[in-house]
C-alpha cells in the first residue's frame, strides 16, 4: 500500500513557470526588430535559424533547471566553494552589467508602443516606478511574477499571432525556410538573430527560476518540461514576427519597432498597428522586469549577499538597474543621441560573460558529486559543446568586428 503522506510529483501543467519567464525576458524589442528585419530582407528562409538558436537555448534552459533542483545551495555559493569568490563575482558583475547597458532598449520599446497613441516622453518614468513598487510590494514576488508574465506570453501570442493571420503568410515557401539552403545568406542581421534567442545569462537565471518556485527533486521530470514548452514558445512567437514581415514587409527598410508598426498600418489598418504595439508593449515590459531581476539577482548572489527574492539586496540591486536603464533612456529620446559607449562596453563584457556562464553550466552539471546520476547525458554534453562553441565564435565575431574597431577610433 502506499503511503497517503508521500508527496506526490507534480504534474508537468503545475511545473510550469520558470521556462515561461525565460520566454518573456528572450522575446524584447531587440528580438522584435531582428526577427522583423531578417523576415523583411530574406523572407522566410531563415526559419531553421530560429529553430537551431532555440535548440541551443533550450539545451542550456535545460541543464540550470536540473542544476537549480538538485542543487542544495545557490550558483553564487557553489562557486564561491568550488573556484573561489572571484568567479562568483566575476560573473555576477558581467551579468549585472550587461542588464544595465542594455535596460534601455526595454524602456525604449514601452515608449515606443506607447509613443504610437500618446506623445508622453516621461511614460517610462511610470513605468519603472510601476515595476520597483513590484518589487517591493508582494510579499511572494515569484509568484505575483509567474502570474504576471502568463499574462504576458498570453498577450504575446494573441497579438502576434492575430497579426500572423492578417499577413497570410505562403505556408509553402515558408515550410522550405526550414531546411538550410543557398537562397539565404548569413549576413549581421542572422547572427543577431542568434544572439537575441540564444540568451545564455537568461538560461542561467533559469537556476535561481526554479529554485523560487521551490521544485523538489521529485519534480524534476515536470520541471524539464517546463524548460521546453518555454523554449517552443520563443520559437513560435519569434517565428511568428519573421513570418508576418516575411509576407508583408518584404524588401522594406526597419530602422526600430516603431517602424514596423508604421509599416503594418496602411495594410492592416489601426486594429493591425494596435496589437504589434499591444504585442510590443507586453514583450518590453517583461522582459524591462525579467531582465534587470538577472541582473540583479545575480551580482548579489555573486557579492554572498542574498539570492532569494526576500533577500533586500536582490531588490536594492535590481532596482539600480531598472534605474539606470531609465536613464539613459531618457537621454537619448531628449537627445536623440545613440549611448555608444555604453554599447561598446556592454558588447565588450558580453564577450567574456556568455561563454563564461555556458562553460560553468557545463561544468556543474557534469559534476558527479553536485548531480550525481541527473548530470549531463553524452547527447547533452554534445549540443551544449556545440552551443559553446557558438558562443565563442560570435563572443570573437564581436571583439573583432564591433568592440576593436569602436575602440580604435577612440583611441585616433
Amino acid at each position: 500500500m502506499s503511503d497517503n503522506n508521500t508527496p506526490q510529483p507534480r504534474r508537468w501543467f503545475q511545473a510550469l513557470g520558470p521556462g515561461l519567464i525565460t520566454a518573456c525576458v528572450v522575446i524584447g524589442p531587440g528580438s522584435i526588430l531582428t526577427s522583423s528585419k531578417v523576415g523583411a530582407s530574406q523572407g522566410y528562409g531563415m526559419s531553421w535559424v530560429v529553430v537551431t538558436a532555440v535548440v541551443f537555448m533550450m539545451t542550456f534552459t535545460m541543464m540550470a533547471s536540473r542544476l537549480g533542483v538538485v542543487a542544495e545551495e545557490s550558483p553564487g555559493k557553489i562557486l564561491t566553494d568550488s573556484a573561489g569568490r572571484w568567479l562568483a563575482v566575476l560573473i555576477g558583475l558581467s551579468v549585472f552589467f550587461i542588464a544595465s547597458a542594455f535596460q534601455f532598449g526595454n524602456n525604449l520599446g514601452v515608449h515606443t508602443a506607447f509613443n504610437a497613441y500618446i506623445k508622453f516622453d516621461w511614460i517610462v518614468v511610470i513605468f519603472n516606478a510601476a515595476a520597483i513598487a513590484f518589487l517591493f510590494l508582494f510579499k511572494n514576488l515569484y509568484k505575483a511574477l509567474e502570474k504576471l508574465m502568463m499574462g504576458f506570453v498570453g498577450l504575446m501570442l494573441l497579438a502576434f499571432a492575430a497579426n500572423l493571420i492578417f499577413a497570410k503568410p505562403d505556408l509553402i515557401e515558408w515550410a522550405k525556410g526550414f531546411v538550410p539552403g543557398a537562397q539565404t545568406e548569413l549576413d549581421i542581421t542572422v547572427l543577431g538573430l542568434v544572439g537575441t534567442t540564444f540568451v545564455i545569462a537568461a538560461a542561467y537565471f533559469q537556476i535561481y527560476l526554479v529554485r523560487q518556485k521551490n521544485i523538489e527533486r521529485e519534480d524534476l521530470p515536470a520541471s524539464l518540461v517546463d524548460s521546453r514548452v518555454g523554449a517552443c514558445l520563443m520559437a513560435l512567437i519569434t517565428l511568428m514576427i519573421m513570418g508576418t514581415a516575411a509576407s508583408v514587409l518584404r524588401g522594406k527598410e526597419l530602422a526600430d519597432a516603431g517602424a514596423v508598426a508604421t509599416q503594418l498600418e496602411p495594410l492592416f489598418g489601426s486594429w493591425g498597428k494596435g496589437l504589434f504595439c499591444l504585442g510590443l508593449f507586453s514583450a518590453a515590459y517583461s522582459s524591462f522586469l525579467i531582465n534587470s531581476m538577472i541582473g540583479g539577482f545575480v551580482l548579489s548572489d555573486g557579492l554572498g549577499l542574498g539570492s532569494d527574492p526576500e533577500d533586500k539586496w536582490t531588490r536594492y540591486m535590481t532596482t539600480v538597474v531598472l534605474l539606470t536603464g531609465m536613464g539613459v533612456a531618457l537621454y537619448v529620446i531628449n537627445t536623440g543621441a545613440k549611448p555608444v559607449a555604453a554599447i561598446v562596453m556592454a558588447q565588450a563584457v558580453t564577450v567574456i560573460a556568455g561563454p563564461l556562464m555556458a562553460g560553468v553550466l557545463l561544468w556543474l552539471c557534469n559534476r558527479k558529486d553536485l548531480m550525481g546520476e541527473d548530470r549531463n547525458t553524452p547527447l547533452m554534453n554534445a549540443l551544449g559543446g556545440v552551443g559553446f562553441v557558438l558562443l565563442l565564435a560570435m563572443a570573437w565575431y564581436t571583439a573583432t568586428a564591433k568592440v576593436w574597431p569602436k575602440v580604435s577610433d577612440w583611441l585616433g
